[in-house]
């Protein structure tokens, strides 16, 4: 079903020169951090997901996410400190491999994600999601369901998310615009800016974001979805210690009683507004590589 269209991108052909791809099937889309190539590597199509330079992206307060992260050569970590040329090539390359990171320690812990190739000199080679009759998965963003499909996937969704945490990650970029969606449910997209849940300060209002976009998304189709709770029970049991894959969610929290903190209101009010402002530029941009 796919042809050769297009002239090889000066950035996938050292990859094609080394025999990791052998020839660019098409430009399947480009966003505010990759343009993203489907790819013939023998006889498999696959993903080419080339990362845009820093000063092209387009992603917001990358320091944000990156808090916590380890960079385990002193010397390399001295260098990404003090931003030299080769520090920030260094961390360049850190942010490029903790997609792959991620996704290898997300499909061990029971996530559907994308399966992994390898990161080559800022391209990061993987599966390409497909329908059964071999078509590119869909956006979630572009799906519609009936109000049973959409509590049975965002149930899905959030065991991903507990699951995520489980292993030590939040996705931190989650929404209808980074989950895929073939035969067998919801797949977990786009994760260069995973989140060290332990080491980040901000882990919890990251994974609170996540679940909100998600949940607000498939409540369009079962409204009653807006009065679930998973947020604060999931990072409940996570600060209890009691949080292991496969433990049975509710949707349901119990508040403490003790009143609120205005300071955090407000912060609330804030981050929610710049999520609304993110959320229209990401519809904007969507509609544009359509």
């Amino acid at each position: 079903m796919y042809k050769i269209a297009m002239k090889i991108p000066k950035r996938l052909q050292p990859l094609v020169e080394d025999g990791l791809i052998d020839d660019v099937l098409s430009q399947l889309m480009s966003g505010k951090e990759a343009t993203v190539y489907t790819v013939q590597c023998g006889t498999e199509v696959r993903c080419a997901k080339v990362y845009k330079e820093a000063n092209k992206r387009s992603f917001k307060q990358a320091s944000k996410y990156q808090e916590g992260r380890k960079v385990r050569n002193s010397r390399r970590a001295r260098a990404m400190e003090k931003g030299s040329k080769y520090g920030r090539k260094q961390q360049e390359d850190t942010w490029h491999n903790a997609e792959v990171d991620a996704l290898f320690r997300l499909a061990k812990a029971g996530v559907r994600v994308p399966e992994p190739y390898g990161c080559f000199d800022g391209v990061l080679l993987m599966e390409l999601v497909t329908t059964e009759d071999g078509a590119v998965a869909p956006r979630l963003n572009d799906v519609a369901m009936s109000e049973e499909q959409a509590i049975e996937d965002h149930a899905i969704v959030m065991v991903y998310v507990m699951r995520m945490l489980c292993a030590g990650i939040v996705h931190g970029d989650l929404s209808e615009f980074n989950v895929l969606v073939d035969d067998y449910g919801p797949v977990i997209i786009d994760l260069p800016q995973a989140v060290d849940a332990a080491g980040n300060n901000n882990a919890q209002s990251m994974l609170e974001r996540d679940i909100r976009n998600m949940t607000l998304y498939y409540a369009q189709f079962a409204p009653e979805l807006k009065n679930t709770k998973y947020a604060q029970e999931i990072w409940a049991l996570y600060e209890d210690g009691e949080l292991h894959p496969d433990h049975p969610l509710t949707g349901e929290f119990e508040e403490s009683g003790e009143s609120a903190d205005v300071d955090s209101v407000l912060l609330e009010i804030k981050a929610a507004f710049e999520e609304e402002q993110d959320r229209k530029e990401r519809i904007r941009i969507a509609e544009e590589t359509d």
